[in-house]
């Protein structure tokens, strides 16, 4: 993984140099921003770099570990605690440490929150490319008319006319292909609701429906699809949806 950079803060000399010594062997793709020993300065080296990762004491002469996380404007970086005690652990997860090792640092833990650390930042990044690129992909094939479902495998491309009917489940989006596939995504549907054309008609605040894949509208408050499945329709959305048709 390229371009990771950290910064490491402790007040004694001697364990920043020991730890930067530890990363250059262990991680030499690390770019060391900086090693400080006031907290100030490490605060001021926060703000204006770009940091991927904060080797963190908590043992600190006026401004202790945690007091310095919550004297930042934002935390956007994975943390991990360095300490010579053991009962700061728990503290440490509740102020989302990605994890901490003891003093003195023994390679192997190092390793362990190190690659840790490395995983979270590689997901963040994949999340914010695939993001861009679904916002891309937008922008440039819609009018193709072609729906862009982000999966867990990747991106699907569905002509609209090819789906029968999403339905919200959760925070997801189910979507009903005509072929008998569903498709889950981790888009909700108030996003599919902004890319869906005209064609398509919300019925229920957790289902939206294509018009043109409607058999059958009964009275009791459902809608019937060509492959059978009920869809409820609230009663504020039924006048709508009859006025479609009239």
């Amino acid at each position: 993984m390229n371009n990771i950079t950290a910064i490491l803060v402790d007040d004694e000399i001697s364990n920043l140099k020991g730890l930067q010594k530890k990363l250059e062997n262990l991680f030499p793709e690390i770019h060391i921003l900086g090693a400080y020993q006031k907290p100030e300065e490490a605060i001021l080296a926060i703000e204006k770099e770009e940091v991927h990762i904060l080797f963190l004491d908590i043992q600190m002469p006026r401004i202790n570990g945690f007091e310095l996380l919550s004297k930042l404007n934002r935390v956007n970086f994975q943390v991990i605690f360095v300490t010579a005690y053991s009962e700061y652990a728990i503290d440490a997860f509740k102020k989302s440490a990605i994890d901490y090792v003891l003093k003195p640092v023994d390679n192997d833990d190092l390793l362990v929150a190190v690659n840790k650390a490395l995983e979270v930042i590689k997901l963040k990044k994949e999340s914010a490319s695939n993001l861009k690129l679904v916002n891309l992909l937008e922008e440039n094939i819609s009018t193709n008319n072609k729906l862009i479902i982000p999966t867990q495998k990747g991106l699907s491309f569905i002509p609209q006319e090819e789906v029968l009917h999403l339905e919200g489940y959760e925070g997801y989006t189910k979507i009903h292909i005509i072929n008998g596939v569903t498709i889950m995504s981790s888009y909700n549907l108030g996003k599919f609701e902004k890319l869906l054309s005209s064609k398509f008609f919300k019925c229920h605040k957790s289902h939206i429906i294509n018009i043109e894949k409607v058999r059958h509208f009964e009275n009791e408050g459902y809608v019937v699809l060509d492959n059978e499945t009920r869809v409820p329709i609230s009663k504020t959305n039924k006048k709508a949806f009859l006025s479609m048709f009239s």
